[in-house]
C-alpha cells in the first residue's frame, strides 16, 4: 500500500521494545512513534502513532530515500536491529530499553556496517499525549539536551550536533563502517538532579545478557519454539516488573476496524486473561513470573466482592476513568482516541470463573497463596451465588445493554466447579453441598436456556439466536465434553456463520449487541481457540493447518495484534496483544500433545 505523508505506518510495521516499566513502538522507517513514560499508562511523549509527527516522534534513518530495510530481534532478546541498505553503504540501528537501569532509558545505537551513510535525526517530544511542547535546552557539558515540561523530564545524550528547527530538534551526521554513534534518552522527574550518563554500549551488553538469561529458562523445546519464545518474551516485556501486572497491550485506540470507532485503551490488566496467562507462563517454565501475576491478582481483587472489576491498573488501581483526546486525529484517522476504559465499571460474570480458574491452577502448580486467599475466594463465591442469574455486559464488554449471556453463565459454573474442587482437594472449609447444588442448577439453566434446538447450537445469550465465538471454550473449560452432540453442533454453527477466510469473528456486529456501528476484524484469540477445538475433536490436520496460517499473520519480528482484517490483509486492534500471544502459546503447546 502507498503510505500517506506524515501518517503512521501500518500496525504490522512496528516492533516492541521495553524494560518492564514501559514500552515503545519502533517502525520500519526508524521512527519511534509511541512511548508512554515513565509507566505503560503514563501520558505519551511520542504519540505520532495516533496522529502525525507533530504529536511527537524520534526518527533516525538514512538521509536519502530508497533504502532496503530488514529487521529482527537479536536471538532471545527484546533488542531490535533494523538494517538499512543504501547505495552508499549499510547501517544498522539497534534499539532497546535498558534493563536494570536506575531510570528508564531508551537507547539507539547507529552502527556502520559498510561504506559511509549520511543519516538524519528528527526529534519532537510532546508530553501529555502529543500536545505539550517542552522547554528544550542544551546540557551544561554540551553532551546533549534537557527536555522539560511540568513534572516530566527527559535527557538526551549523544555525540552529534543538534539544532533547533521550528519546534523540533534535528541533526545530520554520517556513519562509516566500524563506527557506532550512541543516543541515550532517559526519563526522570523534572525536579530531580541529572544522573550520571548511561553508557549505551555497556547497556546493550547488560540488556542482552538479561534477556538471554530470561529466555534461556524457557522449558519448551518443541517444533514451534521460536514463536512460543517470542510470545513469552512479549509477555515479559508487557509486565510491570514492580507489581507483576501484565498489560493487555502497550497501546490505546489502535482501531479494530480501520477508520472506525472501536478504539479502546488496553494499557491495563484484565482479570479475563488471568487463567490463560498463568498457564502460559507456567507451561513455559516461568514460575516466578506466574507467582508475581498471581500475587498481583490477589492484591487487586481484595476488597468488597460487589466491587470486583474486570480490569485494574498495573499496580491494582481501580479508577480508570475514560476520556477522549480531541487533539489527536487517531490512527490513520480512526477517532476517537480514548484514554482510560469505562468498561472497568461493567458487570461481567465470566471474570469470577476466570479468577477461580486461575487460583485453582495456581494451587495445583504449587504457587504460594497468602493466608487470606481462601477466605477471599469464599466471599467471592458467596456473592456470585446471589448475582449469577442476573444479566451482565459479557466477555466482550458490550455497550449495548446487559443481557443473560450464555458464556457468562458457563463461567459462573466454572467458578463454582473450581471452588468445589479446591475445597475437596485441599480440605478447605466450605458449604460444599450447597455449592454443588448451585453448580448443578447453573448447568441445568444454561443447557435449557442457552441452547437453541433449531440451530442445534448454544447461542450468545438466553433466548437469542446469534452465535458467539466464546462458546468455542465450552469443552475447554469442562462444561461439556468435546464429543457432546450439543458441543459438536455449536462448533459446526460457528464454522458456518462466524468464519471469514477461515478465521473467527467474535460475533456478528450487525446484531447491534455492542451498541456500536458494525464492522471489525476477525478476532485472533478466538481463531487460536478454534485450533484447540479441532484438536479436541481429533481434527489434527485442520488444527495444524489453521495454526500455521495464524502464525503467518505475525509480522516480520513475530508480533501479532488483537484482530486481523482479511479484506485489506492488515493487522488491526491494539498491538502487540498479550491475549493473542497467550492463545498462540496455548495452541502451540497443545499441538505438541498430538
Amino acid at each position: 500500500m502507498t503510505q500517506l505523508a506524515d501518517q503512521p505506518l501500518p500496525i504490522e510495521d512496528y516492533a516492541l521494545i521495553g524494560d518492564c516499566r514501559t514500552a515503545a513502538l519502533a517502525g520500519r522507517d526508524g521512527s519511534i512513534d509511541w512511548l508512554c513514560w515513565p509507566r505503560f499508562d503514563s501520558g505519551a511523549c511520542f504519540a505520532a502513532l495516533l496522529g502525525t509527527s507533530e504529536n511527537g516522534r524520534w526518527r533516525i534513518a538514512p538521509a536519502a530515500a530508497g533504502a532496503t530495510v530488514h529487521r529482527s530481534y537479536r536471538d532471545g532478546t527484546m533488542v531490535l536491529e533494523t538494517v538499512f541498505d543504501t547505495e552508499d553503504g549499510q547501517v544498522a540501528i539497534i534499539d532497546f530499553m535498558a534493563m536494570g537501569a536506575d531510570d528508564s532509558s531508551l537507547v539507539r545505537l547507529v552502527e556502520g556496517r559498510r561504506g559511509r551513510v549520511a543519516m538524519r535525526l528528527d526529534l519532537s517530544v510532546r508530553f501529555d499525549y502529543g500536545i505539550t511542547v517542552p522547554w528544550v535546552t542544551q546540557l551544561a557539558d554540551k553532551s546533549g539536551l534537557s527536555i522539560i515540561a511540568g513534572p516530566n523530564g527527559i535527557t538526551l545524550r549523544c555525540p552529534v550536533d543538534l539544532r533547533g528547527e521550528g519546534l523540533s530538534t534535528v541533526a545530520d551526521f554520517t556513519v562509516e563502517a566500524g563506527q557506532t554513534v550512541s543516543f541515550v534518552m532517559t526519563y526522570a522527574a523534572s525536579h530531580l538532579p541529572l544522573l550520571l550518563p548511561l553508557d549505551g554500549r555497556a547497556a546493550l551488553a547488560s540488556t542482552e545478557q538479561a534477556w538471554r538469561e530470561w529466555s534461556g529458562r524457557c522449558s519448551y523445546r518443541g517444533e514451534f519454539r521460536e514463536p512460543v519464545l517470542r510470545s513469552l518474551l512479549t509477555l515479559k516485556a508487557l509486565t510491570f516488573g514492580a507489581t507483576g501486572g501484565i498489560v493487555a497491550a502497550p497501546t490505546t485506540s489502535l482501531p479494530e476496524q480501520l477508520g472506525g470507532r472501536r478504539n479502546w485503551d488496553y494499557r491495563f490488566c484484565w482479570l479475563r486473561d488471568a487463567t490463560l496467562t498463568l498457564m502460559a507462563l507456567m507451561r513455559g517454565g516461568y514460575f516466578d513470573e506466574a507467582q508475581a501475576w498471581r500475587d498481583w491478582l490477589h492484591r487487586s481483587i481484595a476488597g468488597a466482592p460487589d466491587q470486583l472489576q474486570i480490569m485494574y491498573g498495573i499496580a491494582g488501581e481501580r479508577q480508570l476513568m475514560e476520556w477522549e483526546v480531541p487533539w489527536l486525529m487517531g490512527y490513520q484517522g480512526a477517532v476517537p482516541v480514548r484514554v482510560g476504559n469505562a468498561a472497568a465499571g461493567q458487570v461481567q460474570l465470566d471474570v469470577y470463573g476466570e479468577v477461580m480458574g486461575a487460583l485453582h491452577r495456581a494451587r495445583e502448580s504449587g504457587l504460594a497463596a497468602p493466608p487470606s486467599a481462601w477466605d477471599l475466594q469464599r466471599t467471592m463465591i458467596d456473592h456470585l451465588a446471589v448475582i449469577w442469574d442476573q444479566p451482565d455486559e459479557g466477555i466482550w464488554e458490550v455497550r449495548g445493554g446487559r443481557r443473560n449471556f450464555t458464556f457468562s453463565k458457563i463461567m459462573a459454573w466454572v467458578a463454582m466447579d473450581r471452588a468445589i474442587k479446591d475445597a475437596e482437594t485441599y480440605a478447605l472449609e466450605a458449604p460444599i453441598d450447597d455449592w454443588c447444588a448451585l453448580r448443578d442448577l447453573i448447568h441445568e439453566t444454561v443447557c435449557r436456556e442457552g441452547f437453541d434446538p433449531v440451530q442445534n447450537s448454544f447461542t450468545q445469550a438466553f433466548g437469542r439466536a446469534p452465535l458467539d465465538a466464546s462458546l468455542l471454550l465450552i469443552a475447554t473449560v469442562g462444561f461439556l465434553p468435546a464429543d457432546d452432540p450439543r458441543v459438536i453442533g455449536t462448533i459446526a454453527a460457528i464454522e458456518r456463520d462466524l468464519l471469514v477466510d477461515g478465521f473467527v469473528l467474535r460475533y456478528r456486529t450487525e446484531t447491534a449487541v455492542d451498541g456500536l456501528p458494525p464492522g471489525e476484524g476477525v478476532f485472533l484469540p478466538c481463531s487460536f481457540w478454534l485450533v484447540d477445538v479441532y484438536l479436541q475433536q481429533g481434527r489434527t490436520d485442520e488444527a495444524r493447518a489453521l495454526f500455521v496460517r495464524l502464525l503467518g499473520l505475525c509480522n516480520d519480528v513475530g508480533l501479532i495484534s488483537e484482530e486481523y482484517d482479511p479484506a485489506t490483509k492488515r493487522l488491526v486492534g491494539n498491538f502487540p496483544q498479550a491475549f493473542t500471544h497467550v492463545a498462540l502459546i496455548a495452541a502451540a503447546l497443545d499441538l505438541v500433545k498430538i
